[in-house]
């Protein structure tokens, strides 16, 4: 390889490296504010904590007899009007509390 043909690729090689490139920006997914329910259970058996929205029950948590959770509430916006309900595990009792504005925590006391 003689002088010039080196010097030509080097200079080539340079080129490319210093050369425009293309930039892939991005911002952070966006995340969505933590809204949770606080359930309170004082009954003296456990309960199944769902949400209701639209006709649909959807399943939270199951929260022991005498004991308290703190429940996020995933896949719903903060803002938006639910009802809550507590299903005793032997289905014989129903606690709900209508329209209920999802915003930080919620506090569920059962009864």
């Amino acid at each position: 390889m003689n002088a010039r043909t080196l010097a030509f690729a080097l200079s080539l090689a340079a080129v490319t490296a210093c050369g425009p490139r293309q930039v892939d920006i991005r911002t952070a997914p966006v995340t969505q504010a933590q809204v949770s329910v606080q359930v309170n259970n004082t009954l003296t058996q456990a309960v199944n904590v769902y949400v209701r929205t639209g006709g649909t029950d959807t399943f939270l948590k199951q929260v022991g007899a005498n004991s308290s959770a703190t429940i996020p509430v995933q896949g719903f916006a903060p803002g938006t009007s639910v009802t809550l309900k507590a299903v005793t595990i032997d289905g014989m009792k129903t606690y709900s509390r209508d329209n209920v504005t999802l915003s930080g925590t919620y506090v569920f006391p059962l009864p």
